[in-house]
């Protein structure tokens, strides 16, 4: 420093004027210092409003201080379109199109904790530069069984390896000052009755399989926030819930960050205040009604938590202590000094994404040594199935994503052989799906039967006048697959599927 600029600059930090800065808004100052700081000057109607949704994904900060909103993507997989304020609808936004990156599920099948670091820098440099402070993800529910339909969104069914993989990633993400926010705490094994199945477990089970990875998260992994889930524990919903949240997670692992709800997971105002919610997202109005204008002010840690308050009938101590989770969390990411500006939808994530890819995938069998292909004794390849065109990325529930661009089988195995072999593509089969289409057809149960035997009989004799037939099956992201909302009505769909078709052209 130039010796001129050492006399003013000392002058400038001596004056009452700097001396008076709030310490809330001294990015030097402790954390716990700008939090304490921050909490003596709110009032209690703002000490409320930070507690619950202001919008589909936002919650309010406290524009009175220059505190900002809290924003929310969904993750784990992307960043999801911008959606209208009040609705699931997309914004129809031209410039928030992601990339999408594999599932959790072949993160964890790579077995790499590069992957996974370079998964978490990846996706939290694109909700960064979306200006997001909280990414949805990453979920670490153990596979109690293979049927759930949000399986895809896990990190598989070892606890051990789900500890091991989830790390790196909540510290990458975290390290663009975005919070990831891990999900779904706890027991979170199956979709249909999601809302309120109550699971029975051992203690051993509970703490030597299912809560290891969200351990590792928060006290090695240091993750910002735990996201509640949808079932029941001991009779208790899970994202109010007084043996998880506030018995292992904040007193016995010394979590200090945000516990947040899933959208819809609220529904009783005493234990969304007592049993260890902070932010409470989804809910509407009441859970009941759907047409109040000012339907934010009813959530249950809105309106009726204020005038519990302000009766004395409840106690304040346990809502400061929610609002300086919540104050950490924005000084954590939004009003950090050292966040970075990220970057979205470039070359190098791209490529992130292709080697994570890479990584993951799995090769259970290679009987007469067939992969990799010999390209210069096969000179026509036939690829079959629907899953070598479909689009995977805008499926899946709360992971489907606006893709920037998506690489299908097909597209890649063309690019891949370029000249050195032609590629055929036939479809083989159609995969069960719940449309008006089948509503019909159910009149005509014949015509669905009909289709299938000719889409098989057409790849078949397609099957017979080439050197390589490769098979894309497997789930495809329609309803009773691997989809939010519903679990697989049995693992004999799927498979049976691909065994006839392979059965047929072996025969």
């Amino acid at each position: 420093m130039k010796k001129h600029l050492i006399i003013p600059l000392l002058w400038l930090m001596a004056s009452p004027l700097f001396a008076q800065t709030p310490a809330y808004l001294n990015p030097a100052a402790p954390l716990e210092d700008r939090v304490e700081d921050a909490l003596q000057r709110m009032t209690l109607e703002e000490k409320v409003a930070v507690l619950h949704a202001q919008s589909k994904f936002s919650s309010p900060g406290v524009p009175r201080l220059g505190i900002p909103e809290n924003w929310m993507s969904d993750g784990p997989h992307g960043i999801r379109a911008e959606v209208l304020w009040d609705e699931w609808y997309g914004a129809n936004w031209t410039n928030d199109s992601c990339i999408a990156f594999p599932a959790l599920t072949a993160l964890a099948a790579s077995w790499n904790l590069e992957m996974a670091a370079l998964y978490g820098k990846s996706v939290g440099e694109e909700a960064r530069y979306r200006n997001k402070n909280v990414l949805l993800g990453p979920g670490v529910n153990i596979y109690r069984t293979p049927l759930n339909g949000r399986n895809f969104e896990y990190m598989g069914e070892d606890p051990f390896l789900a500890s091991a993989m989830v790390v790196p990633y909540v510290q990458e993400v975290q390290k663009n000052g975005v919070a990831a926010c891990v999900k779904h705490f706890a027991l979170n094994n199956q979709e249909i009755y999601r809302d309120h199945v109550n699971v029975q477990v051992s203690d051993r089970a509970l703490y030597e399989i299912y809560l290891p990875a969200f351990k590792a998260a928060v006290q090695q992994g240091g993750a910002w926030a735990i996201m509640g889930a949808y079932n029941q524990y001991k009779n208790q919903h899970c994202c109010h819930n007084q043996y998880l949240l506030n018995g292992i997670l904040k007193r016995d692992w010394g979590f200090d960050g945000v516990v947040v709800s899933d959208w819809g997971g609220v529904h009783d105002a005493e234990q969304a205040i007592n049993n260890g919610l902070d932010m409470e997202f989804g809910t509407w109005t009441n859970g009941l009604d759907w047409g109040k204008s000012d339907a934010y002010n009813h959530y249950y840690l809105a309106q009726p938590y204020l005038q519990l308050l302000r009766s004395s009938l409840a106690d304040e101590t346990i809502l400061k202590d929610k609002v300086r989770r919540i104050l950490r969390l924005i000084f954590r990411t939004t009003m950090s000094p050292t966040r970075s500006y990220g970057s979205f939808g470039t070359p190098e994530h791209a490529e992130a994404g292709r080697k994570i890819a890479e990584e993951g995938v799995v090769l259970l069998q290679n009987n007469r040594n067939v992969l990799p292909l010999d390209l210069s004794k096969t000179q026509h390849i036939l690829v079959v199935g629907e899953n070598a065109v479909k689009r995977m990325t805008i499926g899946g529930g709360s992971s489907s994503l606006k893709a920037k661009y998506e690489v299908s089988p097909l597209a890649g195995i063309q690019a891949r052989v370029s000249n050195a072999a032609q590629v055929t593509y036939m479809q083989g089969y159609e995969s069960p799906v719940e449309r008006e289409q089948d509503v019909k057809d159910a009149k005509n149960p014949q015509a669905k039967i009909i289709d299938a035997k000719v889409l098989r009989a057409e790849a078949v004799n397609a099957a017979k006048n080439v050197d390589v037939v490769l098979f894309i099956g497997g789930l495809n992201k329609n309803g009773g697959q691997d989809c939010e909302g519903a679990d697989r009505a049995a693992l004999a769909r799927t498979l049976f599927t691909t065994t006839i078709f392979l059965w047929a052209i072996a025969g």
